[in-house]
């Protein structure tokens, strides 16, 4: 374990943050590398398959349900010196994770088709999108076994195993791709299904490889054998703070989603390009994003060990890191966005679409820094209903908004990137707002001394 209580908070959130962001970027590249490969099939293809990508954001919401409420407890516990408490919280999460797998492989494989005649231009896109959402179904459920183990480690400071087993899994994911995708050294093309399953190939291999980690879990927790019984206290607390942070990204799934479905009328290039676009900014994101994921770790064991000063300053960290990071991403964004678009495309209408919609909505990043490091910090503190009130508000400043100007004459693709700029600006001051009230409302018992903090 490591102590999160003392030393450099600065320090602590950059040597979490690398490794995480190694991971987060190799995550990435699963969907950047089959969207390469599925390129050569078609535009019909490379639309489907990142239409289809919204459907991982959703197993992605189930994850952070998990991994948020895990982490929280685990570094609330840790901080407090409080091992059982801790371990209770592992078990409590395994089970809540093998209840994840069933629901995932359910709801891909009787919704996956309506959810892609919703978002889709044409009935081509639709079938390439359901054939990839089903081979990759097995991968996206194995994801909750990582979910369980990484938020455990990461709740103690840990975060090496999690960047180790991401960086092989990728990797055997470039191998298996053009195999499985185009044929090589088979002569059997699997197309668009062979996306899904090098997908779900290499995260079945690095399920096994994690088992060599979880020696290292057994010094944070104690394992236990099989699936515990259920704690309806810690079960009822994981739900309060997962759920919410899990809404968040339900959200995100509802935004991109609201975004194919008002750009289906320009046709696929369209479509394609916004796919394309969109796994571009996801991957600038992800060190950024990192940050955040460190926050609740180190702000959580502070909170848990009475460290209020120590609370505040990972917050302040966080924002100045996450805000330099995003002027680069910026920057990036205006002067060299073509170079990776033309990675996936050699469409100029979908090259287009995608170059534009990175130099416009790349304005949005500094308000995004700004909502990851409240939300970060929400979760550190064990109340995530404001960060998914401040999520909320962008149905209501974009989605609103944005449909009614699709029934207006002279509705242009620019339209939607503009409103998405200014809604993201809007949910980072509701962020701030709603941060400075929580760190008021749960530090100040914190300064107290221990038996009159425990009196009120």
């Amino acid at each position: 374990m490591r102590d999160l209580t003392q030393g450099s908070v600065r320090g602590h959130l950059i040597a979490m943050a690398i490794p995480i962001t190694v991971s987060m970027l190799v995550q990435t590249l699963y969907l950047m590398v089959d969207l390469y490969f599925v390129s050569g099939i078609g535009k019909e293809a490379v639309a489907g398959v990142a239409a289809a990508g919204n459907i991982t954001l959703l197993v992605m919401a189930l994850t952070q349900m998990l991994g948020v409420a895990t982490v929280s407890l685990v570094a609330q516990a840790l901080g407090a010196k409080d091992r059982p408490r801790a371990s209770n919280v592992f078990r409590q999460s395994m089970l809540l994770g093998a209840a994840c797998v069933v629901a995932t492989i359910a709801l891909g494989v009787v919704f996956a088709p309506a959810y892609m005649r919703t978002v889709a231009a044409d009935a081509a896109i639709t079938q390439a999108g359901v054939m990839f959402i089903r081979c990759s179904l097995p991968g996206l459920a194995l994801q909750f076994v990582l979910a369980v183990a990484g938020s455990v480690l990461r709740g103690a400071g840990i975060t090496r195993p999690g960047m180790m087993v991401q960086l092989a899994t990728v990797g055997l994911n470039i191998v298996l791709a053009p195999i499985f995708i185009a044929g090589w050294g088979t002569g059997h093309p699997l197309g668009v299904a062979g996306a899904g399953l090098a997908t779900s190939a290499s995260v079945a291999v690095g399920v096994l490889m994690l088992a060599r980690y979880l020696r290292q879990l057994g010094d944070v927790v104690a394992l236990g054998g099989g699936l515990p019984r259920p704690d309806r206290a810690i079960l009822r607390r994981m739900l309060a703070i997962g759920l919410p942070a899990g809404g968040e990204f339900i959200i995100m799934v509802l935004l991109n989603s609201a975004s194919y479905w008002l750009i289906r009328g320009f046709g696929a290039e369209a479509q394609a390009g916004f796919g394309i676009a969109a796994r571009v900014m996801q991957a600038l994101l992800m060190p950024a994003m990192a940050v955040s994921f460190a926050i609740p770790a180190i702000a959580g064991q502070n909170f848990g060990g009475r460290r209020p000063e120590r609370v505040a300053d990972t917050l302040k960290q966080g924002l100045a890191i996450e805000l330099l990071l995003m002027a680069l991403v910026v920057v990036l964004c205006q002067t060299g966005a073509a170079v990776p678009v033309a990675w996936f495309t050699s469409d100029p209408h979908a090259a287009a679409v995608a170059v534009t919609l990175l130099q416009v909505v790349s304005w949005n990043f500094f308000g995004i820094g700004i909502v990851f490091a409240c939300s970060g910090l929400f979760q550190a503190m064990g109340n995530t209903l404001p960060a998914l009130a401040s999520s909320a508000t962008r149905l209501l400043t974009f989605v609103l908004p944005a449909l009614w100007a699709s029934r207006r004459p002279g509705f242009q693709l620019i339209d939607v990137w503009h409103l998405s700029v200014a809604s993201v600006f809007l949910q980072a001051i509701v962020s701030l707002a709603l941060v400075r009230r929580q760190m008021g409302l749960r530090l100040a018992p914190l300064r107290m001394p221990t038996s009159a903090a425990s009196e009120a």
